[in-house]
C-alpha cells in the first residue's frame, strides 16, 4: 500500500488527525481576504463580457491568411471604432470578434474589413448577435443559477438539516465569488461556456461537501448519549476521514482541466478553451477548499450553539478535566510512594532498638533464663 494510502487509512481510523475545526478562525480569515480581493477585482475591473452577452459580430476569414493577428486587430478597430479580439484558428483562418456594435453597421464593417484584408466580401463570413439576445442569455443564466441555489438548499435541508444547507450555500457563494473575481482580474472573456463551467464546478463543490456531511451525519447519531466527543470533535474526524479522498478526486479532476488551460489555451494558443477551462480550474480548487475549510467548520459553529450541544460540550470537558486530574493524582502518588519507601523512618521497639522482621530467627541456641 502506498504512503498516501496508509495516511488515508490512519486518518480514517482516527490514529492521526489535523485540527481543522480548532483552527477554523484562520480559514475564515483567509477566505474573507480572498473574497474581498475578488470583489475588489469585480468592482474595479469588471467582467469582460463576450458578444453573446453584449451583442456584436464575429467575422471569419478563409483559410491560410497571411495577415497577422496584430494587423487584423488594427484593421478591425479602424473599421468599427471598437476593440476587437482576433484569434488564429487551427486551419490558418482568423476569427475576428467585435462586441458592442449595432447589427446595422455590420455590413459597413464587413466591407471595410474585406478591403483591408484584401478579400472578396463574399468570402468573409459574418455571424451577428443582437444585444437583446445577449441580454436574454444573461438573464436566463442568472435565473438558472438562482433556481439551482434554491433547489440545493431545499434538498440539503430535507436530506440533512437546515444548518448544513446554510453552510453549503455559503460555500457555493464563496466559490462563485472567487471564480468570477479571478475572471475579472485575469480579463478572460465571459461566454456561455463560462456559465456552463460555473454550474459544473458548483455541482462538484456540492458533491464534495455532501460526502463530508454524510459522514458527519452518520457519526453524530445519538451523540448526546456519550461523553467522549463534542460535535466539533466528530466534525473534525469526518473531515480527516474523507481528506485523502477529497484530495485524490480534486487532483484527478484538475489534471485534464489544467491541460486545457495551460497547454491548450496557453501553449498551443487555443483561446476558445480559456472561457470554460479557467472557470473549471479555479472552481474545482475553490470547491475542494470550501468543503473542507468553510462548510464543515461552519456547521460545527452553528450546531455548537444548540442547548443540547452546549450541554454535551460541558459534560465532555468536565469528564476530561476529571480524567486529567485523576492522572495527575496517580502520577503524584506514584512519585510519592517511591520517595516514601526510600526515606521512611525505621520502626523502633522497646529501648529504642530497631524491630527486626526476622525476630526469633537465627537466634543462637542456649538455655532459657
Amino acid at each position: 500500500m502506498s504512503k498516501l494510502g496508509n495516511l488515508g487509512a490512519r486518518l480514517h481510523r482516527g490514529e492521526i488527525s489535523y485540527d481543522f475545526i480548532g483552527k477554523r478562525k484562520i480559514w475564515y480569515g483567509v477566505s474573507i481576504l480572498i473574497t474581498i480581493t475578488a470583489i475588489l477585482g469585480l468592482a474595479v475591473r469588471g467582467l469582460n463580457m463576450g458578444i453573446e452577452f453584449q451583442g456584436g459580430a464575429v467575422f471569419t476569414t478563409p483559410v491560410k491568411m497571411s495577415t497577422s493577428v496584430a494587423q487584423a486587430e488594427e484593421f478591425a478597430k479602424d473599421a468599427s471604432g471598437h476593440e476587437a479580439i482576433v484569434q488564429k484558428l487551427g486551419n490558418g483562418s482568423l476569427r475576428i470578434q467585435i462586441a458592442g456594435i449595432d447589427t446595422d453597421k455590420s455590413d459597413q464593417i464587413k466591407q471595410q474589413l474585406a478591403q483591408d484584408l484584401k478579400l472578396n466580401p463574399e468570402k468573409l463570413a459574418a455571424d451577428l448577435v443582437g444585444p437583446s439576445w445577449g441580454e436574454q442569455i444573461a438573464n436566463k443564466a442568472w435565473e438558472g443559477l438562482g433556481i439551482f441555489m434554491v433547489l440545493v438548499v431545499i434538498y440539503l435541508a430535507i436530506a440533512f438539516e437546515w444548518r448544513m444547507a446554510i453552510a453549503a450555500l455559503v460555500a457555493l457563494i464563496h466559490d462563485i465569488t472567487i471564480t468570477t473575481g479571478i475572471y475579472a482580474l485575469v480579463g478572460f472573456e465571459v461566454t456561455p461556456g463560462t456559465v456552463i463551467g460555473l454550474l459544473t464546478i458548483l455541482g462538484y463543490s456540492l458533491y464534495d461537501t455532501v460526502v463530508v456531511f454524510d459522514s458527519l451525519k452518520e457519526q453524530t447519531k445519538d451523540i448526546t448519549k456519550q461523553t467522549r466527543f463534542t460535535y466539533s470533535d466528530i466534525a473534525n474526524q469526518s473531515i480527516n476521514g474523507t481528506l485523502v479522498r477529497s484530495i485524490n478526486t480534486t487532483v484527478v479532476a484538475l489534471l485534464p482541466v489544467a491541460g486545457l488551460l495551460f497547454i491548450g489555451g496557453g501553449f498551443l494558443g487555443a483561446g476558445t478553451l480559456n472561457d470554460i477551462s479557467l472557470s473549471l480550474f479555479v472552481g474545482l480548487a475553490a470547491g475542494a477548499y470550501s468543503s473542507i475549510f468553510i462548510a464543515t467548520p461552519l456547521v460545527a459553529d452553528l450546531k455548537e450553539r444548540e442547548p443540547a450541544m452546549r450541554a454535551l460540550r460541558k459534560r465532555v470537558l468536565t469528564k476530561r478535566a476529571q480524567a486529567a486530574a485523576g492522572e495527575d493524582l496517580a502520577d503524584a502518588r506514584a512519585t510519592g510512594g517511591d520517595e516514601s519507601d526510600d526515606n521512611a523512618p525505621a520502626v523502633v521497639g522497646p529501648r529504642n532498638q530497631p524491630v527486626s522482621r526476622n525476630r526469633g530467627r537465627g537466634r543462637t541456641s542456649g538455655k532459657r533464663r
